[in-house]
């Protein structure tokens, strides 16, 4: 397994972008210019550490402090946001999806729900939740599973372990260091015998989530481009990524 000290991410440029090819909030999607700035959601409470748009089909990563919030907002709707979460001073410690479900007895994440490390650690506890359901089964699209499910014409589609790759490699992350990740606002239900799949989201423009960090997290987030599957509504869209720290402000 890889360890690395994961050092606070700059912050953002004035006009320019955020590491990860993100845009900053006020800043159109594709950052070609300003728009109208979107009220805050009533739980990112706090001073604004960052704030910034990822767009359609892109990675991003922040370190989120201990007691801080990390904000997700679905600014389109129905858009997947794969997501995956490291102790900041030793990536060995990630996010762990059994240890989540078994500590909680469900599949499905939503307002009080305490994502666990792999050592049983609290890492973040989610204390808002707008949508009611997230996934924790469906896993990452990636070039090989494309093929496999939906035909070897999309073996040149981007997915979201390459966009994992890309973002993680910033971090000293690799191939060896990705598990099971989260799917936020992404619906897959789970018939009572055990079958699931990937179908229409639940979610709506504008819908959030808020974390709660407790303990200094590492998070890399794929803005899922997979568009052969429901889970984007066939488009994927921008999402808004908020941190703020409610010591603060």
């Amino acid at each position: 397994m890889t360890t690395t000290d994961a050092p606070a991410l700059p912050p953002t440029a004035p006009g320019g972008t955020a590491p990860g090819g993100t845009a900053p909030a006020g800043t159109a999607p594709d950052g070609t210019g300003p728009t109208a700035p979107a009220a805050l959601p009533a739980a990112a409470t706090g001073a604004v550490v960052l704030d910034a748009v990822v767009p359609a089909r892109a990675p991003w990563s922040a370190v989120v402090r201990r007691g801080q919030l990390l904000t997700i907002v679905d600014l389109g709707g129905n858009q997947a946001v794969d997501f995956l979460a490291f102790d900041a001073h030793d990536t060995s410690l990630r996010y762990s999806a059994p240890d989540t479900i078994q500590a909680q007895g469900s599949v499905f994440l939503t307002t009080g729900s305490v994502l666990r490390d792999c050592e049983h650690a609290p890492m973040m506890t989610l204390v808002a939740d707008d949508c009611g359901r997230h996934d924790t089964l469906g896993g990452a699209c990636s070039t090989e599973s494309n093929t496999l499910r939906y035909g070897h014409h999309t073996a040149g589609q981007h997915a979201c372990v390459e966009n994992f790759l890309a973002e993680g490699g910033r971090h000293g992350l690799g191939k060896r260091d990705l598990v099971s990740n989260i799917n936020w606002y992404m619906n897959v239900p789970v018939d009572p015998d055990g079958a699931l799949g990937i179908v229409d989201g639940i979610s709506a423009p504008g819908l959030s989530l808020t974390l709660r960090a407790e303990k200094d997290v590492l998070v890399v987030v794929s803005n899922c481009p997979q568009v052969n599957n429901p889970c984007n509504g066939f488009d994927p869209t921008p999402v808004r990524m908020v941190v703020t720290d409610p010591s603060e402000g």
